[in-house]
């Protein structure tokens, strides 16, 4: 099964129906499986007293509070609706993620094939029974948690129906610095769990997502962007189309390098072996019944011949016939 991809787009389009129709497309042409976005009520997902993260106000400034700025960036459902419809036309997967118990039953009418739960929502239980009610599989992103909370939204999860949850290492900095990318805890996600991992990823560049993948994961999600100049509090974290692409081009020759994991001669390099093997010949010319030396005979390319490997077996046998310098010896 091959690694799913999912560009998040997010709230890069800035409540712009146009732009986020646009950057289906560009991640349909980049390669990407899924285009992500977000479904939220602002009301219900964040009080009037809540500030705006560092990062957010470092790329939006502090002039509106993060309630106005989620309203300024948040579609509502009908424009969901109309923008799922555009991801079907043109054929790739349309996916958001709830914050909110209403944005959870809208997306649940959807009938998308998967849910995602965002980091933030790992600790709401509420939020994660009405997800789990859902009965669809879960991706779930695990920024900021410990292991007794992942453990504890993995049994809200199970226990309320879920039938199957990818956990997604995170780390919730954007951009993450990459000494706190922590790639490694993704394995013992695996390994603590015993599910299917994937990464979310937040650094600047895809490194992150390559060396993923060759370490197993099963899900890459990653920000993107139409123009990293862009006002926003996500864009300048996000890659731009040419770089998604490379990211999925680069995953994608990754995923195929990994192979079968067992040890075999592969059909590309099999008719190099003649070519790279050496024979054992005759290191001068050699007449018929003399025997095999160590002076007389030595090894060299093409193989295909006597195997060197057979070097103290050959030693002291007679030869059958006259060979010529650099022939390759027959027993």
């Amino acid at each position: 099964m091959s690694v799913l991809i999912i560009a998040e787009a997010g709230v890069n389009h800035n409540g712009s129906l146009k732009l986020a129709k646009r950057m289906a497309l560009a991640a349909k042409e980049a390669g990407a499986d899924v285009v992500k976005y977000q479904t939220a009520v602002p009301e219900l997902v964040v009080s009037r007293f809540a500030p705006k993260a560092e990062y957010q106000k470092q790329q939006t400034g502090d002039g509106e509070s993060q309630l106005d700025m989620i309203r300024r960036l948040h579609f509502g459902f009908e424009e969901h609706r109309e923008l799922k419809a555009y991801c079907d036309s043109i054929g790739i997967q349309y996916l958001s993620a709830a914050f909110d118990l209403p944005s959870v039953a809208f997306l649940t009418g959807l009938d998308l094939p998967f849910f995602k739960v965002p980091s933030g929502e790992i600790t709401n239980l509420p939020y994660l029974e009405a997800v789990a009610a859902v009965q669809k599989p879960v991706i779930l992103s695990t920024g900021m948690s410990t292991l007794p909370e992942i453990e504890d939204a993995l049994a809200a999860l199970e226990e309320g129906g879920c039938p199957k949850v990818t956990l997604l290492h995170c780390n919730t900095e954007y951009p993450t610095p990459y000494e706190d990318a922590n790639l490694l805890a993704m394995l013992d996600l695996a390994e603590q769990f015993g599910v299917e991992v994937g990464l979310s990823d937040h650094t600047a560049g895809w490194e992150c997502d390559v060396a993923a993948v060759a370490l197993g994961a099963a899900v890459i999600e990653k920000h993107f962007t139409l123009d990293k100049a862009m006002e926003g509090p996500d864009h300048k974290a996000s890659l731009d189309v040419e770089e998604l692409r490379a990211m999925v081009a680069s995953v994608r020759r990754t995923e195929a390098a990994l192979g079968t994991g067992k040890k075999a001669v592969s059909a590309s390099e099999a008719k190099n072996k003649p070519v790279a093997r050496k024979s054992i010949v005759a290191a001068r010319a050699i007449q018929k019944g003399e025997a095999f030396t160590a002076e007389n005979l030595t090894t060299k390319r093409p193989g295909g011949g006597v195997s060197p490997m057979r070097w103290h077996e050959v030693l002291g046998l007679a030869a059958k016939r006259d060979f010529e310098e650099d022939e390759p010896i027959e027993l």
